[in-house]
């Protein structure tokens, strides 16, 4: 199992990133190998400094990086050496099995598209958050800000994907499955919320349980919460305001501990051929570690392959 990362992404790279990868290696009885891309130099320096075991990394050297501000789609034609370039292109042509980035978040979308592609019959690859349950379970929601505008085929289809992801990866048996929406009865919404309620209900591949409210996303109403990316992505970053807000004023709760998203290190894309993973901008060395077990366990799980069976 080889597992690339992108050692120069993100707002602390690359000391972060190994300082992830050492506590990966220090902790794993059977790691993946990881592929670590980025300034050789300034890589091997750091592994040293931080005593990270050998036996398992290859370094992959790499002369450019994609700033978090660069257009994604120009900055993957005209960086070839970047290390997310250089990340895809391995990962495109079966030198590694999963990539994991938390650089630019276009970039890692476009090349996931175009370099790996999505799954047959995928209408749209989607991202996910984890949604801390106030009974100590776990859910997900999806989409969080990849489709900001969607069709109600896109939210039937996320609805699959979540429940495979939430099986696989959550250890959720039959997963329960909400459609994010202003009230509770069948009809109730926009035209999206309203075309979409008729193919979710009709979806046997899914345990759809009907319409969830904002005030249901804590409770344990539903598992798998779908919604396009506008909605979502206003969720998430208002559960991150809000663990901002606990830490600053030293507000101690174990429930509002579960916000810190390094506990679930990145999100991986669903519907694409292969496991590409996103982490925050600000990640740090738990982030990193647990980036790399998110695509170690949907390797281990299959969840690609799981994917497309249910989506046939």
């Amino acid at each position: 199992m080889n597992i690339g990362l992108d050692m120069m992404g993100g707002d602390f790279a690359p000391l972060e990133a190994v300082k992830g990868v050492a506590r990966y290696l220090s902790e794993q009885e059977q790691p993946a190998t990881l592929f670590l891309i980025g300034d050789q130099q300034a890589i091997e320096k750091l592994i040293a400094g931080h005593k990270v075991d050998r036996n398992h990394i290859r370094i992959i050297a790499s002369e450019e990086v994609i700033g978090m501000h660069e257009h994604p789609t120009k900055a993957l034609k005209e960086k070839k050496r970047s290390s997310i370039a250089i990340g895809f292109h391995l990962l495109a042509s079966g030198k590694m099995d999963a990539f994991i980035s938390a650089g630019n978040t276009g970039a890692m979308l476009v090349g996931s598209l175009f370099s790996i592609k999505a799954l047959e019959g995928v209408l749209r690859p989607t991202i996910s958050t984890i949604i801390p349950k106030e009974n100590g379970g776990t859910g997900l929601l999806l989409d969080v800000g990849l489709n900001a505008d969607c069709k109600p085929e896109h939210l039937n289809q996320f609805a699959v994907m979540g429940s495979v992801f939430s099986h696989l990866i959550l250890g959720i048996e039959n997963p329960k499955v909400g459609l994010m929406n202003v009230g509770e009865e069948e009809g109730k919404g926009n035209i999206l919320a309203q075309a979409a309620y008729p193919l979710l209900k009709e979806n046997k591949s899914i345990n759809f349980i009907g319409n969830v409210e904002g005030r249901d996303i804590l409770k344990d109403k539903a598992d798998v919460m779908v919604c396009e990316g506008f909605t979502g992505n206003i969720i998430l970053k208002l559960a991150e305001s809000l663990y901002e807000i606990t830490k600053d004023k030293k507000i101690h709760h174990e429930f509002l501990e579960r916000f810190n998203f390094e506990n679930y290190g990145g999100t991986p894309v669903l519907g694409v051929t292969k496991p590409v993973v996103i982490g925050h901008g600000i990640s740090k060395a738990i982030a990193f570690k647990n980036m790399i077990l998110v695509a170690q366990k949907m390797l281990d799980k299959k969840v690609v392959e799981q994917l497309k069976n249910e989506l046939e």
